[in-house]
């Protein structure tokens, strides 16, 4: 799965667009490189997003297609904000 799309799905960031954009700019990392919005994320992926001054840094646990909004927050495991 492309990593704006897991982004949206996942619920880290809203919209798909505004992953997309992040990606672009050099806002968001995988396993220490910067990455386009084309990366294909992978269960164990450390992804790195820059919010500002703010960091936050997730494990990727899970990859699915279709997940509700409650069961979001189980495709990932916050390691530091």
């Amino acid at each position: 799965m492309r990593i704006d799309k897991f982004l949206k799905i996942s619920r880290i960031i809203k919209r798909r667009t505004v992953a997309n954009d992040a990606c672009d700019s050099a806002h968001v990392s995988v396993n220490g490189r910067t990455v386009k919005a084309s990366y294909d994320v992978k269960e164990g992926d450390i992804i790195e997003i820059a919010f500002g001054e703010k960091k936050l840094k997730v494990r990727v646990l899970d990859v699915r297609e279709v997940v509700r909004k409650n069961d979001a927050s189980e495709l990932y495991e916050v390691v530091s904000e």
